[in-house]
Parts: structure tokens; C-alpha cells; sequence
């Protein structure tokens, strides 16, 4: 259930813009407590033997029978694994080459109201993994008789999460920018739209970065031609913070979440 929001937050908590202005240069890290996920849901439904992520991008439908399941479409990982530990605990790892690159479990509480989830992702990291855990509400009940964890489910809270998946670099240079983050991520842009490659993410392959104004940008990724995300950040007056709006093309989702200066 978890990886759509792992790899989601993992491109949210992983940014990947800059400014080719020096007060943006710097070393920059999220504060998770100003981060708002976006209200569309996950739907989720464990059923029968049979495991569904329907607002996933491909939607997934696997067996939940503990082994190797195989998915196609998912620049992360080609095979998923979903193991239903109790009737509300989930445990999820996907594979990519044979190798686990992410791992989620998922705890739905005795009402079924809330739930709670931990994740390990390297799935666009070549250092450690990124780590975090978070809280979810349920917005709509799944159907009568499936698992806890079938529904739909809102993210209310994220917590934990490992620096290397919060931390970002970037640097003016002779007029391209330079970003880098400690997972691996990177790339050297114009600020004028001018479309370079992206490093150091499967799901990511060029990036557009275009300065509007002094102190904001809008950064666009694209993956083999077509839109992804879109990212537009704002330096506050005091140079100290950005606001910044993430939208998720391929998912129809918005969040918000502010960067400090380190």
C-alpha cells in the first residue's frame, strides 16, 4: 500500500530544483512538521487472496501470498511482494532486479480509523536508505468482509525520516545550476528552461528549471519526454526559508512543504 507514498515522499523530501541566484546556494533541509500531503486518497483493497493498489500509477493487482509478484510500468522496482502478517498488519517489499530495494509495513488500528506505517526505501538512492514512518486516516471503508488495511486512506502525518532524505545542495555556476543531494540525486541546468539531464533516479531522466522573478523558480521533471511533476518554490524575504508546492502529475496529487536554510 505504501510504495506509492514512499516513492511519493521520496521525490517530495528529495527536492530537485534550484536557483541560479546566490541567496537560493546553499544546503537546505525539510522541515517535516510544515509538510501537507495531499488530500487525495490511496485506495487500497485486500481481498480474497488478492492485493490492489487502484490510485497506484500503473495500478497494481498482485497475489498476497507472501512471494515475488511481478509489475510492470514501475521505473522503482519490478517485483512486489505482499505479506499479510495479521488481519491488520501488511507487510510490502518491492524488488528491482531481484533486489529489495524498499520495505513498508502498515498497522491499521482496532477501529480501523487510523493506521500507522514504517518504511526503509534505496530505490533512488546509492547510499543508505531513507527512513521514515507516519500516521494515515481512513476517508472511505473498503468492502465487507476484506482486509483493515482496504479502503481509502489519507497521509495526516509523517515523522522520522532520515536526514540523507531530507538534505539538498545547490550551486550557481557560470550561469547553469548545480544540485546534489546525499542519496545521489544531481543535475546542472540553465535557469532559462532549457531542458538537462537528471541523475541518479530511475524515475527521473531530464529536468527544466526556470527562474520566475527574482526569488521563485519553477522546476519541471520529465521522464522519457512526457511530465512528471512540476515543482514551484518561493524564497521567503529573509532568505532563511522556501515555500514550495509539489505537484504530482502522473497521480493528480498536490503537497506543500518548506525548506530551511542550514
Amino acid at each position: 500500500m505504501k510504495k506509492s507514498l514512499c516513492i511519493g515522499l521520496l521525490v517530495l523530501l528529495c527536492p530537485v530544483y534550484a536557483m541560479a541566484q546566490s541567496a537560493f546556494d546553499g544546503t537546505w533541509k525539510i522541515d517535516t512538521n510544515k509538510v501537507q500531503m495531499s488530500k487525495k486518497p490511496d485506495v487500497i483493497v485486500l481481498q480474497n487472496g488478492m492485493y490492489e493498489c487502484k490510485t497506484c500509477v500503473p495500478a497494481i493487482k498482485v497475489k498476497a501470498d507472501g512471494t515475488d509478484q511481478k509489475v510492470t510500468g514501475h521505473p522503482y522496482y519490478d517485483t512486489m511482494v505482499v505479506q499479510v502478517v495479521d488481519d491488520h498488519t501488511v507487510k510490502e517489499i518491492e524488488k528491482k532486479g531481484g533486489k529489495v530495494v524498499s520495505t513498508s509495513t502498515t498497522t491499521v488500528s482496532p477501529d480501523g480509523a487510523t493506521a500507522q506505517f514504517e518504511f526503509t526505501d534505496s530505490s533512488n538512492t546509492s547510499s543508505d536508505p531513507v527512513t521514515g514512518k507516519g500516521g494515515m486516516k481512513q476517508v472511505a471503508k473498503g468492502p465487507a468482509g476484506a482486509h483493515a488495511i482496504s479502503g481509502s486512506w489519507v497521509t495526516s502525518d509523517i515523522a522520522g525520516f532520515s536526514d540523507n532524505g531530507l538534505l539538498f545542495t545547490y550551486k550557481e555556476d557560470g550561469g547553469k545550476l548545480g544540485m546534489s543531494t546525499p542519496t545521489g540525486q544531481s543535475y546542472q541546468a540553465k535557469t532559462d528552461g532549457t531542458e538537462a539531464p537528471y541523475k541518479g533516479d530511475p524515475g527521473i531522466s531530464t529536468v527544466k528549471v526556470k527562474q520566475v522573478g527574482k526569488n521563485s523558480l519553477v522546476e519541471t521533471d520529465m521522464r522519457n519526454g512526457k511530465i512528471i511533476a512540476v515543482v514551484k518554490s518561493t524564497l521567503s524575504a529573509d532568505g532563511k526559508s522556501m515555500d514550495m508546492v509539489y505537484e504530482d502529475k502522473l497521480q493528480g496529487r498536490t503537497m506543500s512543504y518548506v525548506a530551511v536554510k542550514q
